[in-house]
C-alpha cells in the first residue's frame, strides 16, 4: 500500500501545479482560445485528482466526501481527452479550422458518457446492461483516438515549425502530456477496475506521475529549468552548425525574394526547409530564424502557402487564363493535389479559387 501522507501530498502538489499553469497561461494570453481550452482542461484534471481522493483505497483521514458532486466531476473527467485534442489542434494547426466531424464526435462522447455516468451513480448494485457496457467501451476507445490525434498533430508539423522554443515545447511538454493522458486513460479504462482498493499501488503511481509532470511543467514555465532547456539545445546546435557553415553569406528580405520568389523556388512540390537551406547555401537554423523573425512566419508551410497563393491569385485573375483548370493552376504553383490548395486559398483569401476567379473577372 502507498504511503497515505505521500499520496495526499502528491495530489495537492498536482492540483496546485495544474491550477497555477492554467492561471499563468491565461495571464500571458488572455484572449487566446487555446489558453481558455487549457484552463478548462486544467479544471477537469483537478476533478480527476479530487475524485481519486474519494476512493476506498484512500486512507480515511485523507479521504474526501464527494456526495452530490460525483456526476459533475465525472462529466469533467470524460471531457479531458477531447479538450486535449482541441488544445493541440489550436496550438499546432493554427491555419486550419477544427474538423466538424471530430467536434460532433467529441460532443457525442461527452453526452453518452454523462448518461452512462448518471446511470452508474443512480443505479443499485445490479449488473449493467450489455448495451451500456458496449457503449462505455466504445467511448473509452474514442477517447484514446482523441489523444492519438492530439499527439499526431503535435508531431506532424515539428519540422516546419520555425519557433525554436515551440519546437522543443512539442517534444518535452505536449509529447509527455499526450503520453501520460493516453496511459492514464488506457490503464484506468482497460486494465484497472476504477476505485478498487486492490489497485491502490497502480493508482498511486498515476498520481505521482501527474504530480511530477505538472510540477516540472510549472518549473519550466517559470524558467527554473536549468536556464531554459530550449536555449541550451539551441546554442549547442548553433555552435555545431556554425563550424560547418562558415563562409555563408548573410541574407535579407530583398535577396531572399530575389532567389525564392523571382526564382520560383516555392513552386517546387514537396519543398522542405532543409532543402531550401541547401539551395540557399546556409545553415538550416539561420534560415528558420530569418523566416520567423524577419518575414514574420511561425511555420514554413504558412510561408509556402503565401507565395503559392499569391502566384495562383494572379493566374486566376488573368483573363487570358480563364479556361485554365483550377487544378492545373494548383499544380503549377507547387501543390500536389487540389484539396490543400483549396483549403489554403480559402484560408488566405476568404473565398474559394473559383469564387475568386469569378469575382476578379466580372
Amino acid at each position: 500500500m502507498p504511503n497515505p501522507l505521500l499520496l495526499f501530498a502528491a495530489q495537492i502538489v498536482a492540483i496546485l501545479s495544474v491550477l497555477l499553469l492554467a492561471a499563468g497561461y491565461l495571464k500571458t494570453e488572455p484572449k487566446a482560445t487555446s489558453a481558455r481550452v487549457f484552463a478548462v482542461m486544467a479544471i477537469f484534471i483537478v476533478f480527476y485528482l479530487v475524485i481519486g481522493m474519494s476512493g476506498p483505497n484512500i486512507d480515511p483521514q485523507f479521504r474526501v466526501d464527494l456526495t452530490g458532486w460525483r456526476l459533475l466531476l465525472l462529466f469533467g473527467i470524460n471531457a479531458i481527452c477531447g479538450l486535449f485534442m482541441i488544445y493541440c489542434f489550436l496550438i499546432f494547426q493554427e491555419q486550419s479550422s477544427f474538423p466538424k466531424p471530430l467536434a460532433a464526435a467529441f460532443g457525442m462522447q461527452v453526452v453518452i458518457d454523462l448518461i452512462l455516468s448518471y446511470l452508474a451513480v443512480d443505479s443499485t448494485a445490479q449488473e449493467p446492461a450489455a448495451a451500456a457496457v458496449f457503449l462505455s467501451f466504445s467511448m473509452d476507445v474514442l477517447q484514446l483516438v482523441f489523444v492519438c490525434l492530439a499527439i499526431f498533430w503535435t508531431l506532424k508539423g515539428w519540422r516546419t515549425d520555425l519557433v525554436e522554443d515551440r519546437r522543443v515545447f512539442r517534444w518535452f511538454i505536449i509529447g509527455l502530456q499526450g503520453a501520460l493522458i493516453f496511459s492514464v486513460v488506457f490503464v484506468e479504462n482497460f486494465l484497472l477496475a476504477g476505485g478498487s482498493a486492490s489497485y491502490a499501488s497502480e493508482q498511486a503511481v498515476i498520481v505521482y506521475a501527474i504530480a511530477v509532470l505538472t510540477l516540472g511543467m510549472l518549473l519550466a514555465a517559470l524558467r527554473f529549468d536549468f536556464v531554459s532547456l530550449s536555449y541550451v539545445i539551441r546554442r549547442v546546435t548553433e555552435l555545431t552548425e556554425e563550424k560547418s557553415g562558415q563562409g555563408t553569406e548573410a541574407i535579407d528580405e530583398e535577396s531572399f525574394n530575389r532567389v525564392f520568389r523571382d526564382g520560383l523556388l516555392y513552386r517546387e512540390a514537396g519543398l522542405t526547409i532543409s532543402g531550401l537551406a541547401k539551395k540557399l547555401n546556409m545553415p538550416e537554423y539561420r534560415l528558420r530564424a530569418f523566416i520567423h523573425k524577419q518575414l514574420g512566419f511561425r511555420n514554413f508551410n504558412a510561408m509556402l502557402h503565401k507565395y503559392r497563393i499569391e502566384d495562383a491569385s494572379a493566374a486566376l485573375a488573368d483573363s487570358s487564363k480563364q479556361n485554365l483548370p483550377v487544378l492545373t493552376i494548383a499544380l503549377s504553383v507547387g501543390y500536389q493535389s487540389i484539396t490543400p490548395f483549396n483549403n489554403a486559398f480559402r484560408e488566405i483569401k476568404g473565398v474559394t479559387p473559383s469564387e475568386y476567379r469569378k469575382k476578379m473577372q466580372d
